[in-house]
């Protein structure tokens, strides 16, 4: 049993590898909390799909292709919130309106580039956390701490922001301020996530770990702490799966996610389908 759970520590790249997935699983759970509780799920996909085009201009232009996924994630939420607030078109519709015209210029660009040079960018889609370098470690670690660092920081104020905006507002809190903050915030973890799952699976990421806490605790802060943990072990376990069964990294990953939240969806003492059977929630 040991040298089962040794032997995949025993390669760089798997060392590499689940370090990164520790931080997205940690990262993910405590940005997607307040994804949850807002009940904004599609604007964190809307985000993610939007940052192809900033990977596909910034290796044009040979920039930085994190940085271009960022500012466009980021020039994505300012165009939902333009046509949200120039139009009498509502922030859903608005959502579903920009991430699929971005995705599909996303793919489009990639597909431009992919014609002239020999290069994969298609794992940006699907993730390759097998591929991590040292450096791409290091910057996803300091994503990670930049994001969990303003959430300490600012956990208040999210959390009275999250929970009532209008009470926020009248409290003088800056919520328009905030609200982009949080948009950032996403922005920021869905590009530390970008080599592990991939922008289609980062949602999945974004939402289980959560949801799956939301199903067994009451607070903000407790569904933010065991969704972090719920993120680890599906990140190590997925990508014990991986190794072992030869398995896609991140889809992997998201499966286990998904198998935990079934767990909780079926058994959670105080919400589940199969221990309160005649419970019904709005």
């Amino acid at each position: 049993m040991w040298d089962i759970l040794i032997e995949p520590l025993q390669s760089g790249f798997m060392q590499r590898a689940i370090v990164t997935a520790v931080l997205v699983g940690i990262v993910c759970a405590s940005v997607g909390s307040y994804l949850m509780v807002q009940r904004l799920a599609l604007l964190g996909d809307a985000i993610s799909h939007s940052v192809l085009p900033g990977l596909a201009i910034a290796f044009i232009i040979g920039a930085d292709l994190f940085l271009g996924a960022f500012i466009a994630g980021i020039f994505s939420t300012v165009v939902i919130t333009w046509i949200r607030t120039r139009s009498p078109i509502k922030e859903d519709a608005a959502m579903g309106i920009v991430f699929s015209a971005f995705f599909a210029l996303g793919i489009t660009l990639i597909t431009i580039v992919q014609k002239d040079n020999k290069i994969d960018l298609n794992h940006f889609l699907f993730g390759n956390i097998l591929s991590v370098s040292q450096e791409d470690v290091r910057n996803t670690a300091i994503i990670a701490g930049i994001v969990l660092a303003i959430v300490v920081l600012l956990y208040k104020e999210l959390m009275y922001y999250t929970f009532d905006p209008l009470g926020a507002k009248a409290a003088g809190l800056p919520t328009n301020l905030l609200d982009f903050g949080l948009m950032i915030l996403i922005a920021l973890t869905i590009v530390a996530s970008l080599q592990a799952v991939g922008v289609i699976l980062v949602l999945a990421m974004l939402i289980i770990p959560g949801a799956t806490a939301y199903l067994l605790v009451k607070r903000l802060h407790q569904m933010m702490i065991l969704g972090s943990a719920i993120g680890v072990v599906a990140s190590i376990s997925g990508m014990y799966l991986s190794y072992f069964f030869n398995l896609p990294s991140g889809p992997a990953i998201v499966l286990v996610a998904f198998g935990l939240f079934m767990l909780a969806f079926l058994f959670s003492p105080t919400q589940g389908v199969l221990t309160h059977p005649g419970s019904k929630f709005s």
